[in-house]
């Protein structure tokens, strides 16, 4: 036979004995050698369908440059390699890990997400110095016992595998600080859960719970809970000795009732829609004093208490597609309340135009029903808008017992001094100019700034935003809707209390760089505008944003690291022409759209 094939290639006698390992996509050498001065080596996205052995004898094997070399230079001294302390093995087509993974006891960060391991070996447990293990979107059904040895572990990453039960060793993993168990078919929690007392972030969501166990009252440093889509009936009342409990979410879910929460004094975030809750009592709302946000959408409420005035930092109230019938009253009490959602309900005595016109109309309406009380015999009666002339420019009794100054709904070009000058002495808190015909804001306003938090100038033709507005520093929150605004000043970034600012219906063509910069902010709402991009690595900074509504603009694609924002809880992008994601995912809400575009960052 002739060694040569057709077209003059020359045959290779050993092709049939080579090993299969040979034709996997290589580790670049250059790779292995950096990683042995930095201690950090990525091969995620690589092909891989197993990791060659090389990269798990990396700190035992001579290089092959020792082998070669007879003079090193200070960058070749492979004998002063650093032990490798984090290794990225991420979105390959890994089925296994093999136990050669005890030859990498110096890791401290182990990260194998989006592969197919179906189990993890039990060598796993002699990387004692392990701290961050992200095994999620994989195809576990079990885990090893050996987990319990890794006592240094502060975060734990299992989402989206096919887990059914919670092994008791995870209970023993007493430094766990972050614990993600979302997405499996867990159906129930082992009590071995109280154990872990410095847990902060607990993700149980997307699972087949039936019942959470009472040992769960003994995280006494939960700050998240997150137990949402789940099949809860009840919560245990050991979970009002959560005291540290910021952020409990228990949407989609079986309730009945309210969970009785005496002791969660720093709660600012309670989200149980889509339950079968009927009945709100004072006693589920008297602590609450610390909470901005509640959700109670697709709920089955006849009515609400007047004790709901008790919640005095409440921003955001979601009582969309329940059967209430009525509004208290004592709503108008609430200063803070930014965003009231009614809609799908059978209300009776409100208009419906009325209830179009948003929140601070509402609000103005609900005061209007408050009864002022008769005076006294003998005393004078007190000036009210109701006792003064139809036409008179200002409600004097707003501006006295609600510290409001309104001046809405005039087609008024310029604010007239006497509207200032009915303030007298009182300490006005909110402002309401909105729907009018200004092109400017008042400088009169600066009068204002030691006691204001809340100014609308919604509805307006303000062009641009003036310095003296950004005196006011203890605005927390500005309404500017409906404006032709095109940008925003740096000095706005002097208001450091400002937490929520409103901006859609404006002309921006790019995100305000300033409002990257106000750490303060929790609520963006920047809808219909023209914004082409937005810088994720920036939002990333503003950890107290929960809402950014980005509806409506010209965004071409959205940059997968905006998923690693994960204080955000409700993020509109609809009405936007990306891509990516498909509108299937966006229609399933933040979180799937969060998750989405986490699986997506280039590691």
């Amino acid at each position: 036979m002739s060694r040569f094939r057709r077209g003059g290639k020359t045959g290779d006698p050993r092709a049939g004995f080579r090993d299969q390992r040979d034709q996997e996509p290589a580790v670049p050498q250059g790779l292995i050698k950096a990683a042995r001065k930095s201690g950090q080596l990525n091969l995620s996205a690589r092909g891989l369908c197993e990791v060659p052995a090389s990269v798990w004898r990396i700190n035992l094997d001579t290089p092959e440059e020792a082998h070669t070399n007879v003079q090193f230079d200070a960058s070749d001294r492979w004998w002063e390699q650093t032990d490798l302390v984090k290794l990225f093995l991420s979105s390959n087509k890994l089925q296994l890990l093999p136990d050669d993974i005890r030859l990498l006891p110096a890791l401290v960060v182990l990260d194998v997400h989006d592969n197919l391991l179906s189990d993890l070996p039990g060598a796993i447990g002699e990387l004692v110095n392990l701290q961050k293990l992200n095994v999620s979107h994989n195809k576990l059904k079990s885990l090893p016992q050996e987990l319990a040895q890794l006592q240094h572990l502060k975060s734990l990453h299992l989402q989206q595998n096919q887990l059914e039960e919670m092994p008791n060793a995870l209970g023993q993993l007493a430094d766990l600080e972050e614990l993600d168990l979302s997405n499996n078919s867990l159906r129930d929690i082992s009590g071995c859960l109280g154990g872990l007392t410095h847990l902060s972030r607990l993700n149980l969501s997307n699972n087949k719970l039936k019942a959470l166990p009472a040992e769960i009252g003994s995280l006494k440093s939960l700050r998240q809970l997150d137990c949402t889509s789940n099949l809860l009936e009840d919560v245990p009342t050991s979970i009002a000795g959560m005291d540290a409990l910021e952020q409990l979410y228990l949407r989609q879910n079986k309730l009945t009732f309210l969970p009785e929460l005496p002791n969660c004094k720093l709660l600012k975030e309670l989200h149980v829609g889509n339950n079968q809750i009927h009945t709100l009592g004072p006693q589920h709302l008297s602590h609450l004093s610390c909470l901005s946000i509640l959700e109670l959408r697709d709920n089955k409420l006849k009515s609400l208490p007047d004790e709901i005035a008790l919640l005095k930092g409440l921003e955001r109230l979601d009582l969309s597609n329940n059967d209430l019938g009525s509004l208290p009253t004592s709503l108008a009490n609430l200063p803070n309340l930014k965003s009231l959602q009614l809609e799908g309900n059978p209300l009776r005595g409100i208009r419906r135009d009325l209830l179009s016109k948003g929140t601070q109309e509402l609000l103005k309406y609900l005061r209007g029903r408050i009864q002022v009380p008769d005076p006294a015999p003998g005393e004078t009666p007190a000036v009210t808008a109701m006792t003064m002339p139809s036409d008179a420019p200002v409600n004097t009794h707003a501006i006295a017992t609600l510290k409001t100054l309104e001046y809405s709904e005039k087609q008024a070009a310029l604010i007239p001094d006497a509207v200032f000058s009915a303030i007298g002495s009182s300490p006005i808190t909110i402002v309401n100019f909105s729907k009018n015909q200004l092109t400017e804001v008042p400088l009169r306003i600066v009068e204002l700034k030691d006691s204001v938090c809340d100014v609308s100038f919604g509805f307006n033709k303000i062009q641009s935003i003036p310095l003296h507005l950004c005196m006011l520093q203890k605005l927390t929150h500005i309404d500017l809707r409906n404006n032709l605004l095109v940008s925003l000043p740096d000095e706005l970034e002097a208001l450091t209390r400002l937490q929520s600012i409103i901006l859609s219906f404006n002309r921006f063509k790019t995100f305000p760089d300033v409002l990257y910069r106000i750490p303060t902010l929790e609520t963006i709402l920047i809808s219909t505008n023209q914004i082409g991009s937005i810088d994720p690595l920036q939002l990333i900074k503003l950890t107290k944003l929960s809402t950014l509504d980005l509806q409506n603009n010209d965004l071409l694609q959205i940059p997968p690291e905006l998923g690693n924002c994960e204080s955000i809880r409700s993020l509109n992008l609809e009405g936007n022409p990306f891509r990516n994601p498909r509108a299937a995912i966006v229609a399933k809400g933040t979180a799937a759209v969060l998750e989405y575009l986490r699986s997506r960052i280039p590691t």
